[in-house]
């Protein structure tokens, strides 16, 4: 069994699937107000959306800064509000020295990176500014109009931005800064703790999450005291109806293998957050709905 899978963003994706272009589509933005949001794509609308949550992960602030090695930045909320706003734009600044204090961070400015492709990543990450930044005016989408820095093609190009600029800082998802040896930031959660952004302190976002009817949980700001902040799902977008139902037996499958002991286990390896049982279960009950054939 093979799936061809494209790393075109959340907001390709979402309107290929849309536009019925494909067997089934991914993102980690969640189909809201799916009225709305449908008739803003182009294709096969008006159909009724199954999105559902297949692994959770979480986004970094990742960032080149030479002379600190191993030492690991911390970032208040005034600070990491103050880069993506472009209000804080040299590594000097006293904001950034006062978390810091010992470390010998370069003076250099500040290039932020973002992506310049609709991403379910941007979703996640602005869902988090606009909830705790005062500043933050360009709203929530999986694109936005970042007030500075510059745009990159997937996470590969913000990384590689990342990695080509010295001073550069970004948000990637975590699994892939960390699986391409990209520093991150240790962030300040609602809490006031400052917290590394390990599976783990993702997962204790998660855990006491109520999941909606329509599996399209956000959690912008979680509350718990060792909650890693910038978390949210990776969900899979699947239609009430397939024309051939061993295609749709064979989608199932991958599925199921994944909200599985052997997928759980990958999903781990690659730093992401498995689902708890009770939420696979009523998972299960969405795909015995699936007309086929």
């Amino acid at each position: 069994m093979q799936v061809s899978y494209q790393s075109v963003g959340s907001g390709a994706g979402l309107e290929q699937y849309i536009a019925g272009t494909v067997d089934f589509g991914a993102s980690e933005a969640p189909i809201t107000d799916s009225e709305d949001r449908m008739k803003s794509f182009s294709g096969a609308y008006p159909f009724a959306p199954i999105q559902l949550p297949i692994v959770g992960g979480h986004v970094s602030f990742s960032y080149n800064l030479p002379g600190i090695g191993d030492q690991e930045l911390s970032l208040t909320r005034e600070t990491y509000c103050g880069i993506v706003t472009g209000e804080i734009t040299q590594w000097s600044d006293p904001a950034i020295a006062a978390a810091n204090p010992d470390l010998d961070i370069p003076d250099l400015p500040i290039t932020f990176a973002h992506r310049s492709d609709g991403s379910g990543t941007t979703f996640v990450f602005v869902n988090h500014l606009d909830t705790v930044c005062d500043s933050w005016a360009a709203g929530v989408g999986t694109s936005v109009e970042w007030p500075v820095g510059i745009g990159g093609q997937g996470n590969e190009g913000v990384a590689a931005t990342i990695q080509q600029n010295e001073g550069a800082i970004g948000y990637l998802s975590y699994a892939y800064a960390a699986l391409n040896d990209i520093s991150s930031a240790i962030v300040e959660n609602q809490a006031g703790n400052f917290v590394e952004p390990t599976s783990e302190n993702a997962a204790n976002a998660l855990l006491d999450a109520e999941v909606p009817e329509d599996f399209a949980l956000l959690i912008p700001d979680p509350t718990g005291e060792d909650s890693y902040p910038i978390v949210g799902l990776v969900w899979v977008m699947i239609y009430q109806e397939y024309e051939d139902d061993a295609k749709w037996q064979a989608l199932r499958e991958v599925f199921e293998w994944s909200l599985g002991p052997d997928g759980d286990a990958l999903a781990e390896e690659l730093l992401f957050v498995p689902l708890p049982d009770p939420l696979v279960e009523r998972i299960q009950e969405v795909f015995d709905t699936v007309n086929a054939g």
